[in-house]
């Protein structure tokens, strides 16, 4: 248990955390865009670091459904992990609704003027580009896997700072769902959707890249 309840807590950490970040801004305007995009990537980062040793930290329902489809990640662990995950993200949304009752938003991840079409190939790609990344730092060397929190968390940062403003830059279902579910949940379909298909494709393509047991470890 104590694996589900690291992602539980974990992914109420990320959200709390980056929705938070949003909502303060919404509130204050002082925390801004980039200071958005470097919450998530320094709390994503922060969590690796903190639980990785325990559960991974996958803290990312896409991310877990990807490590299994790599055999890096056991059949029977998914369905619990996606759940706790679920509700530390839905847990941190409503802490956050209690305590920041003033924001205009819950830091959804919203489609710009109805255009599902192009946020759904940006989270698609976005997700795409973290898996690739989480797959190829957590093989070969150890020092590669010391450095992991940091690749991860800079991805994690630059993607939410540059395509935020379009899409929103999820790159996770949980971080979607959550603060979905206390404010607006239109088109939330895209964000689980395209995040998972995006995180499912960055296996194959880094199996062309490393060697042919790289995702053989289950």
């Amino acid at each position: 248990m104590k694996k589900y309840w690291a992602e539980l807590i974990g992914t109420f950490i990320l959200v709390f955390v980056g929705t938070g970040a949003i909502m303060i801004n919404d509130i204050t305007g002082n925390v801004t865009h980039l200071g958005v995009g470097l919450s998530f990537g320094l709390v994503v980062m922060s969590m690796i670091y903190t639980i990785g040793d325990v559960s991974g930290c996958h803290i990312n329902p896409a991310v877990t459904i990807a490590f299994w489809i790599a055999k890096k990640f056991e059949g029977k662990e998914v369905i619990p992990y996606i759940l706790f995950q679920i509700a530390g993200g839905i847990l941190a949304s409503a802490v956050l609704n209690c305590i920041l009752p003033e924001a205009n938003t819950m830091g959804e991840t919203l489609v710009k003027d109805g255009n599902w079409q192009q946020s759904f190939l940006l989270e698609f790609f976005l997700t795409f580009i973290l898996m690739f990344v989480i797959l190829n730092v957590s093989t070969g060397a150890k020092e590669k896997g010391i450095i992991a929190g940091t690749a991860i968390g800079a991805v994690v940062a630059f993607e939410a700072t540059f395509a935020g403003p379009i899409c929103g830059a999820s790159m996770n279902p949980a971080r979607s769902i959550a603060p979905a579910l206390f404010g607006n949940p239109t088109y939330l379909w895209v964000y689980i959707v395209a995040t998972t298909l995006g995180a499912i494709l960055a296996v194959y393509a880094c199996k062309l890249i490393q060697k042919e047991d790289c995702c053989k470890k289950c």
